[in-house]
C-alpha cells in the first residue's frame, strides 16, 4: 500500500491562517490492476484498469467509496477548511437575477435570492411590475438536485415548455406549465441534445430511445424529431424526421422555428462543428417533405430568424470570423446571398428586434454589440461599462427594447435595457454583493507561444501588486470546440484573490475567440498547439515574475480537464497544484461512451492510425510515468456525469496514484448525485469549492484569511 507524506509545515489560527502545516499522511486505496491489451495498428496498449468503465459494478461503487474517504480525510486535517466553508457561504449570499427576455406583453427572468440551490424563473406582466413564481425547482427534490435546463416560451405567451434533469445528468424530461402556472400532465422522456420549438398547441422536440443497457454510460444512437400536441401522451408524438442508416446513427438533430410559426428547421450534427441543414413550410401544417438546404458539414449555419420569406443565418462557410447570409424561399435557387460581410471581430450572437440586428462580437475575447439596419447597413455600437462580455441578449422583433447581462472579472452581473429608437442603455438591475470588495486591476497581455503565435490572456489582481515572483496564481484554460474563455465573474475566486491571488484565464488556441482558423489550429493533429499556448502562459507569467513554480496552480475543466492532464503529465516540474475537473483523460476510448462519439472533430479517433499516433503521444492516461514527481493534484468529477463518463478520472487517479514518486498528493473526489457540472445545487456547489481551495492553498503553501470577518 503505497504512502505519500506531505511536508511539515506550521500552522497559527484559521483566522489568520498562515498555511503551514501539520504532517498529514496519505495512504491509498489498494486498486487492483487487471491484465488487460489493446492492439492498435500493431501497437499494445496495457489498460489496467478498464474495470472501473463499469459504472454500475459494486466494485468501482467501493472503489470511489475508499478513494473519498481518503480525500475526506486529507481535507479534514487543513486547519481552515471550515472556515472557508463559512467564508464562502457568506459569499455566496448574493441575490443573483438573470436579465429579462419579452414575450408578448410579458417579461421572463430567474432570481436566486443567495443561498437557493436552484435559480426560481418569474413572470411579470409588466417590466416594472409584480414578479410571480412560475417555476421552483427548490420545491422538487430536497437536496435541490432537479435543475430547470431549458425554457421556451409559446409565441402566444400562453404556455412554457421546460426541461428537467436529476442529479446533474445530461437526460431531461420536459414538463409543460400553462403562464397562470397551471402545470399541465405532458411529460416527455429520454431527451438529451434537444431544443424545444413551439408550433401552434404544440412543439417539436429530438429524443432518443430507452437505453438497453447504463444510462449514464450507454453509447447514444438514432436520435429522433417529433412534434408533441399538448394534452397527449408521448406515445401519441408525431414522427417528424429519422435516419436509419448506421452511418448516421449518431447524427444529432437541432429543431427550431420562425417567431411567426413560418418555417420549420432541422440542423443535423455529427460533431460539436458544422452542420447540415432542413428546412419546410408550416403554412399547411406540421407534415410534408424537408427541403435540403445545406448538404455538408463543411461550415456552420445558425438561424437568426426571417422577415416574411427572407431567412437569416450567421455563417462561417467563406468567412472565419462569421457573416450574415440571406436565403430566399421563393427564390431558392439563388441560393445565400451574403447581407452582413465578415469582419475583424467574431460574431458570438445575433438577433431581430425592433426592425434592427443586433450583433454581439467578440473583439480580442471581450464582447462589443453592434447595430445594423434591416438593409443590412451598419449603424452604432453600443457603450458597453468596461472590458467585459455579453452574458445574454434578448429581443423581439415587434418591440424597440433589448435586454442583455454584463459582466466582467470584478462585476458580478448587471441586467441592462436598450431602446433601440432613442439608442438609450439604461441599468434596470445592479447586482449587490453581501461582501465589500477590494479594488482589483485586470489587464490583458499578449505572450509569445512555443510556435511564436501571439496568445491572448487575462491576469486579474488586487490593486498594489508585487510581481516579486512570489505571489499564488491561479492558471485557468480550455482551448478546444470553438469555446471562448471571455470575462466572467465567480464568486468563489473572490477567496483566492482577497487573499493574494492572481487570477488568469488564457485564451488558448480550439477556442473560438479569434474564429475558424484559431479554433481549427488547435484541434486533430494540431492539439499540441493548445497545451503549448497554456505551458508558455506559465513560463511567462514566471519569467514576469508575476509567480512562480511553486506558486502556480492548473485548473480546467471536461476539455479544460484533458488541457490540465496533458500539461502537468508533459511538464510535471512547472506546475506545483492541478485540478483537473471532470477531464477528458482516456484519449484513446472516449468516443466509446454516451456523447463523446461527437468530440472526434476536435480530437480525432484511435480508429484511425495517424490519429491513434498522435492521441498516445498525448493522452494523460497514457503518459503517466515511473518515477516521476507530479503536482499536488485533486481530481474532481460526478457520479452522474453522462457527458464525460467518470471512467475518464477514476483510470487518470489510480495510474497517478501508482506511479508517483514524491509526496504531492493524489486525491480523487467523486460527488455524488451530480454530473458535468449544468444544475449543480448551490449547497453542492460552495462545499466543492470549499474543498478545492482548502487544497490548493494548504499545497500552495498560502495565507489563509478569512475576508467576511475582521482579523
Amino acid at each position: 500500500m503505497k504512502k505519500v507524506f506531505l511536508l511539515s509545515i506550521l500552522f497559527s489560527c484559521a483566522m489568520a491562517g498562515h498555511a503551514q502545516n501539520t504532517e498529514i499522511q496519505v495512504k491509498y486505496p489498494q486498486t487492483k490492476k487487471v491484465p488487460q491489451t489493446d492492439v492498435y495498428f500493431g501497437t499494445e496498449v496495457a489498460d489496467p484498469y478498464r474495470w472501473l468503465e463499469d459504472d454500475r459494478s459494486e466494485e468501482t461503487a467501493q472503489w470511489v467509496k475508499e478513494e473519498n474517504a481518503v480525500t475526506s480525510d486529507y481535507l479534514s486535517k487543513i486547519p481552515y477548511r471550515n472556515d472557508m466553508m463559512d467564508a464562502l457561504t457568506a459569499m455566496w449570499n448574493y441575490p443573483k437575477e438573470g436579465h429579462p427576455t419579452q414575450k408578448g406583453n410579458k417579461y421572463f427572468f430567474s432570481s436566486n435570492s443567495g443561498l437557493q440551490n436552484q435559480a426560481v424563473f418569474y413572470v411579470k406582466d409588466k417590466l416594472d411590475g409584480e414578479a410571480r413564481v412560475l417555476i421552483d425547482p427548490n420545491t422538487l427534490s430536497k437536496d435541490g438536485t432537479v435543475a430547470i435546463g431549458d425554457i421556451e416560451t409559446s409565441n402566444d405567451g400562453n404556455h412554457i415548455a421546460y426541461t428537467l434533469s436529476t442529479g446533474g445528468s445530461d437526460w431531461q424530461e420536459i414538463h409543460v406549465k400553462k403562464i397562470d402556472g397551471t402545470e399541465l400532465p405532458d411529460v416527455l422522456k429520454w431527451v438529451k441534445s434537444s431544443n424545444i420549438a413551439w408550433y401552434k398547441d404544440g412543439f417539436f422536440y429530438s429524443r432518443y430511445d430507452e437505453p438497453t443497457g447504463s444510462k449514464l454510460s450507454q453509447k447514444n444512437e438514432y436520435q429522433k424529431v417529433f412534434y408533441h400536441k399538448l394534452g397527449t401522451t408521448q406515445e401519441q408524438d408525431i414522427l417528424i424526421h429519422e435516419d436509419k442508416n448506421p452511418e448516421h446513427s449518431t447524427w444529432m438533430y437541432y429543431v427550431g422555428t420562425t417567431e411567426d410559426e413560418k418555417y420549420l428547421f432541422v440542423s443535423i450534427a455529427k460533431s460539436t462543428s458544422n452542420n447540415m441543414l432542413l428546412y419546410r413550410s408550416l403554412e399547411n401544417g406540421i407534415k410534408g417533405d424537408f427541403t435540403t438546404l445545406v448538404d455538408n458539414f463543411n461550415s456552420s449555419y445558425g438561424l437568426i430568424g426571417n422577415e416574411g420569406d427572407d431567412l437569416f443565418f450567421v455563417t462561417n462557410n467563406e468567412a472565419p470570423t462569421y457573416k450574415i447570409v440571406k436565403f430566399n424561399t421563393q427564390k431558392a435557387s439563388e441560393g445565400f446571398k451574403d447581407f452582413i460581410p465578415a469582419a475583424a471581430d467574431v460574431i458570438k450572437g445575433a438577433t431581430i428586434a425592433g426592425g434592427k440586428f443586433v450583433i454581439v462580437y467578440l473583439h480580442n475575447a471581450y464582447s462589443k454589440i453592434s447595430l445594423f439596419s434591416k438593409k443590412g447597413t451598419y449603424e452604432n455600437d453600443i457603450k458597453l461599462p468596461e472590458i467585459g462580455y455579453v452574458a445574454g441578449l434578448s429581443g423581439e422583433k415587434n418591440s424597440n427594447y433589448i435586454f442583455f447581462k454584463f459582466t466582467s472579472f470584478t462585476c458580478p452581473g448587471d441586467n441592462y435595457k436598450y431602446d433601440l429608437k432613442t439608442k438609450k442603455l439604461t441599468l434596470i438591475k445592479k447586482t449587490e454583493l453581501s461582501v465589500k470588495l477590494s479594488k482589483y486591476i485586470t489587464e490583458q497581455v499578449f505572450y509569445t507561444s512555443k510556435d511564436g503565435t501571439k496568445v491572448p490572456m487575462f491576469i486579474v489582481y488586487k490593486e498594489g501588486l508585487k510581481k516579486d515572483g512570489k505571489n499564488p496564481l491561479l492558471l485557468y484554460g480550455y482551448g478546444g470546440f470553438n469555446s471562448s474563455m471571455t470575462p466572467g465573474f465567480s464568486i468563489s475566486r473572490m477567496l483566492f484573490l482577497e487573499n493574494g491571488g492572481i487570477l488568469v484565464t488564457a485564451n488558448l488556441r480550439g477556442g473560438g475567440e479569434f474564429g475558424r482558423k484559431w479554433h481549427e489550429d488547435g484541434t486533430k493533429l494540431k492539439k499540441q498547439n493548445v497545451f503549448d499556448d497554456f505551458i508558455a502562459a506559465a513560463e511567462y507569467l514566471i519569467k514576469e515574475k508575476y509567480t512562480s513554480s511553486e506558486k502556480l496552480a492548473i485548473q480546467g475543466g471536461s476539455n479544460g480537464g484533458l488541457l490540465v492532464g496533458a500539461c502537468m503529465t508533459q511538464r510535471p516540474d512547472l506546475f506545483k497544484v492541478a485540478l483537473p475537473a471532470v477531464g477528458v483523460l482516456d484519449m484513446l476510448r472516449f468516443h466509446k461512451f454516451t456523447v463523446g462519439w461527437a468530440w472526434k472533430d476536435d480530437y480525432g479517433s484511435s480508429e484511425n492510425e495517424t490519429d491513434f499516433k498522435y492521441l498516445l503521444g498525448y493522452s494523460p492516461l497514457h503518459n503517466v510515468k515511473e518515477g516521476v514527481c507530479y503536482p499536488a493534484t485533486l481530481v474532481t468529477t460526478a457520479d452522474h456525469d453522462d457527458r464525460v463518463v467518470p471512467a475518464h478520472s477514476f483510470k487518470f487517479t489510480a495510474e497517478l496514484q501508482s506511479k508517483q514518486k514524491c509526496g504531492n498528493p493524489v486525491l480523487i473526489r467523486v460527488e455524488t448525485m451530480a454530473g458535468h457540472g449544468a444544475g449543480k445545487p448551490t449547497s453542492k456547489s460552495i462545499e466543492e469549492a470549499a474543498d478545492l481551495w482548502a487544497f490548493t492553498f494548504y499545497n500552495l503553501n498560502m495565507e489563509y484569511k478569512n475576508p467576511v470577518k475582521k482579523q
